[in-house]
């Protein structure tokens, strides 16, 4: 059995004539890897060549779309170009105070972070404005910048992430009933990104005062450390090219929930926070 063969194996998530939905582990590229092996070159060298839909980082686990004949990759790439597909991801992050206490705010029910995003030096991806002229509007649940904050002599990007806590943790959050997906450093929120940048959630989520545990771009002593990045692409909707609704869950590894009091919140838990996402819990 090749190696393409194994991962396979455990990971389909959804399958017909024209898609595969795979559970990608923490630590496998998707495509373009440098040095070592990505999903797509294995695939080509165990015979069974497969196109990727989309991207997630290396780092990231979860839901990942690929066509399993070219003439198929443009209908399914069009629905991300158009935002009709649905993306969820789960994010274990810290609550402890950062260097971005002046924009970190109580995590409310469901916010909006809406801040543009830019590329800066050595081509990381960071928001298109200073920290501090990040704010927190209570009653409209959106961080934001400064009106006139937003960098001018760049290309900037609008992006928007919507957020939830899956369950009520020590800095405020009202959501959930139980403290299995909290304590007094980590919270685990869901996380719908409404545009698809480059690492939109990660950095999102750290300029709010919220680092995802192990990301290497905001988490450095833990990534050194051999922690993972404990960001999970968790639910994938989209159309098959027959025309289909396709729903996929993922379910996260066990790994995903060690930095987690108690473990893996209950399966109550997780859809009243995905159906606050959708506007409807």
């Amino acid at each position: 059995m090749n190696l393409w063969t194994e991962l396979r194996a455990g990971a389909v998530l959804f399958e017909d004539d024209t898609a595969l939905v795979l559970n990608k582990p923490s630590g496998v590229s998707v495509m373009g890897e440098r040095h070592g092996t990505d999903l797509a070159r294995l695939a080509e060298e165990a015979g069974e060549p497969v196109f990727p839909v989309h991207r997630i980082d290396k780092n990231t686990s979860g839901a990942i779309l690929f066509a399993k004949q070219l003439r198929h990759h443009g209908d399914l790439t069009r629905q991300f170009n158009r935002r009709t597909v649905e993306k969820v991801y789960l994010a274990v992050v810290s609550a402890a105070a950062t260097d971005a206490d002046a924009a970190r705010a109580p995590l409310p029910d469901v916010g909006v972070v809406d801040l543009p995003l830019s590329v800066g030096r050595k081509n990381r991806v960071r928001v298109a404005g200073n920290r501090a002229d990040i704010g927190f509007d209570a009653a409209a649940a959106r961080w934001s910048l400064a009106a006139g904050a937003e960098f001018d002599h760049v290309k900037t990007y609008p992006s928007q992430s919507r957020i939830t806590a899956v369950t009520a943790g020590s800095d405020g959050g009202t959501t959930g009933s139980g403290t299995a997906a909290a304590d007094a450093t980590h919270r685990l929120l869901a996380v719908a990104p409404l545009t698809g940048r480059r690492h939109q959630i990660r950095v999102h989520l750290a300029w709010i005062g919220h680092p995802i545990v192990g990301d290497p771009l905001f988490d450095r002593a833990a990534a050194a450390n051999g922690v993972r990045t404990h960001l999970h692409a968790w639910r994938l909707g989209f159309d098959t090219t027959a025309g289909k609704r396709v729903d996929v869950t993922a379910p996260p590894d066990p790994d995903f929930w060690q930095p987690v009091s108690g473990g893996a919140p209950a399966r109550t838990e997780l859809d009243r926070a995905y159906q606050r996402l959708r506007g409807s819990g």
